[in-house]
């Protein structure tokens, strides 16, 4: 596996393009995919992520582990994300601070928490034994909603603050989100940015968002087409502020052909090399 550069860039590797992108081979630093996609002990799609994983170093992306939630952590889905670590021995696992299980019922979302000490309290002590179990510090990525919880206390900024403090957990900080929620919370996402723990950001996630009905008041986080430009404006005060990170353009939906995705992750490369020559 090739180390990873910096300052580099990846796209979220899904099925359309397994095929393709190991036929060729492209210039890209690193990959990252859904870990839940690759669980099963064989098979193609197995056999594809490894052999990618001999020409990038790749990132487990996880949707479904509900880090948020009041059940007990899945133990099937744990076992089998630390055997597909074992086996491919990515340079970052992350999940999301949400939760999307209840009494054993899993829902197709990854939805937000109220911010209280109750439920911070809770999820760093589920980040704590996931990364025991695992045997390694994990990445938590900031979630997209489209409601709040008028009993948070907790400003989110110094919830994840709090946590990665309180765990030593890591943050894989989504620019998107943040954009997507400052616009439906009504909030400042450059002071948002600004106030998340620098040293604690070691990835950065780029996508695009729909208006919700042509209503740009509400916008939805559908991971379905290009960046926006305000978005990218975002982007660029957020590595001047962290300086460069790793970062990888998602789009999961409405998946276009694979020089699409290569050119989001090229506008990506080249503000974070103009950031990192201004810094020099």
């Amino acid at each position: 596996m090739k180390p990873i550069s910096q300052p580099a860039t990846g796209i979220g590797w899904r099925a359309p393009h397994y095929r393709e992108l190991l036929r060729s081979r492209p210039a890209l630093d690193f990959l990252e995919v859904h870990s839940e996609n690759f669980f099963a002990s064989g098979g193609q799609t197995l056999d594809f992520l490894e052999r990618a994983q001999r020409l990038y170093p790749i990132s487990l992306h996880g949707v479904g582990l509900s880090l948020g939630s009041a059940d007990p952590l899945d133990d099937a889905h744990m076992n089998k994300l630390r055997s597909l670590i074992a086996r491919t021995q990515p340079i970052f696992v992350s999940e999301h601070l949400c939760w999307g299980s209840i009494t054993g019922r899993h829902l197709n979302e990854l939805l937000p928490l109220p911010y209280t000490e109750e439920a911070l309290d809770n999820i760093c002590v589920r980040i704590d034994e996931v990364q025991d179990r695992l045997g390694r510090t994990i990445l938590l990525e900031n979630v997209s909603s489209y409601v709040r919880f008028k009993h948070s206390t907790i400003a989110e900024p110094e919830f994840i603050a709090q946590i990665c403090q309180r765990t030593g957990c890591d943050l894989l900080l989504d620019v998107n989100n943040v954009y997507v929620n400052s616009v439906n919370h009504e909030f400042d996402p450059v002071a948002f940015i600004d106030s998340l723990p620098t040293e604690a950001c070691k990835e950065i996630h780029l996508a695009g968002y729909d208006p919700h009905e042509e209503d740009d008041t509400c916008l939805i986080d559908t991971h379905g087409r290009h960046v926006q430009s305000p978005v990218w404006d975002l982007f660029r005060h957020t590595v001047k502020r962290l300086g460069p990170r790793p970062t990888l353009i998602e789009w999961d939906v409405a998946i276009p052909e694979l020089p699409v995705l290569l050119n989001e992750a090229a506008l990506a490369a080249n503000i974070l090399s103009d950031e990192q020559a201004v810094a020099a």
